[in-house]
């Protein structure tokens, strides 16, 4: 008998060589603490080569090694329900992107231009983050595991 998925799945796969299991397993809770029954189903996927990938429906919505760091959690609840509860407010989460570029984050979700017309939600939101993120970039702390000065290269993996 197959097995059945329950819609939206969310997938974390992450790399077990790199003991990234914590992490993975945290950024699962929160989810489920946040989205409840709204998630369908959360799968955790034992990786290799230092991988740290969300999907959501089999959609890539943050992979480490395109983004050169961890995803942060409000970040990923934000691309999560952009997909699974567009409609739903993430309090804090919400707020501290708001504060962190209101005129920047207005213009794109009040007026789509030809560049984000074909847009969803969470195509958005991934764009406005990556935005403010590269804004951050000078702010990195070469002694960070998990800054983006962190080489992809796993010891351990490899």
């Amino acid at each position: 008998m197959p097995i059945e998925t329950r819609d939206p799945r969310v997938e974390i796969e992450f790399c077990t060589g790199c003991k990234w299991h914590l992490r993975a397993g945290w950024m699962a809770q929160e989810l489920l603490l946040t989205f409840g029954n709204t998630i369908g189903e959360l799968a955790l996927i034992p990786g290799k080569s230092a991988t740290f990938i969300v999907r959501v429906n089999g959609k890539v919505v943050f992979d480490r090694k395109d983004h050169g760091r961890f995803p942060e959690m409000k970040e990923v609840k934000q691309l999560v329900r952009g997909i699974v509860a567009p409609e739903m407010g993430l309090g804090h989460s919400d707020s501290a992107v708001k504060s962190a570029g209101a005129s920047t984050s207005a213009a794109a979700v009040a007026a789509p231009t030809e560049e984000t017309s074909e847009e969803g939600p969470a195509e958005a939101t991934a764009r406005q983050v990556g935005q403010e993120q590269k804004a951050a970039k000078d702010d990195v702390d070469p002694d960070d595991e998990d800054s983006t000065a962190h080489a992809f290269d796993c010891k351990t993996c490899a």
